[in-house]
């Protein structure tokens, strides 16, 4: 009998189980399911608004690369227009650099050019003198005494020898040429 106590219902003893499951179970459900049905509510709450915050936080991130990346854009190509304003300038004033060299040479050329012509004239004009003078004094000498062969030489070498002594060979060639 023993046996059959074991694994026979007894109503009582049933009728007590399905209520201690039924206690059991209202109670889980009121202070263990609700309380922690709440707490993932939070935590899912919570976890929504960071993603919502990331998702915030990404968009922002894009928007500010979004930005630099243009600041960038232009930086770069307001850099770019600078350098190449500066490279026309510095190649426009090297130009006029050079161009205001050339004109100062050219006038310094011909400035040293009118020196030479008017030193030249100067000194063909002492030359000239001189030789009027040399040949007053010849033709003074040579009126003065009766010339003969010999004096003649004598006189065309000294008047050479003056002429070497004051002026060059060439202009002396020249002004001998036309005294003679």
């Amino acid at each position: 009998m023993q046996v059959q106590d074991l694994v026979g219902i007894v109503p009582w003893t049933f009728v007590a189980t399905i209520l201690n499951l039924f206690i059991q179970v209202y109670l889980i459900k009121r202070f263990l399911f609700k309380p922690i049905n709440e707490i993932l509510e939070k935590r899912k709450a919570h976890a929504d608004a960071e993603i919502q915050d990331a998702t915030k936080a990404k968009e922002e991130a894009q928007a500010m690369k979004a930005e630099y990346e243009e600041n960038m854009q232009n930086a770069k190509n307001k850099a770019s227009e600078i350098l190449t304003t500066a490279q026309k300038t510095a190649a426009i004033q090297s130009e006029e650099m050079l161009r205001e060299a050339s004109r100062q040479a050219a006038a310094l050329k011909e400035k040293a050019e009118a020196d030479i012509v008017q030193e030249k004239r100067k000194a063909v004009n002492e030359l000239k003198d001189e030789i009027g003078g040399m040949a007053m004094e010849i033709a003074g000498k040579v009126i003065e005494r009766e010339v003969n062969e010999k004096d003649h030489a004598k006189l065309i070498d000294d008047f050479i020898s003056q002429v070497d002594q004051t002026g060059s060979p060439a202009d002396t060639d020249r002004n001998a040429g036309d005294i003679s």
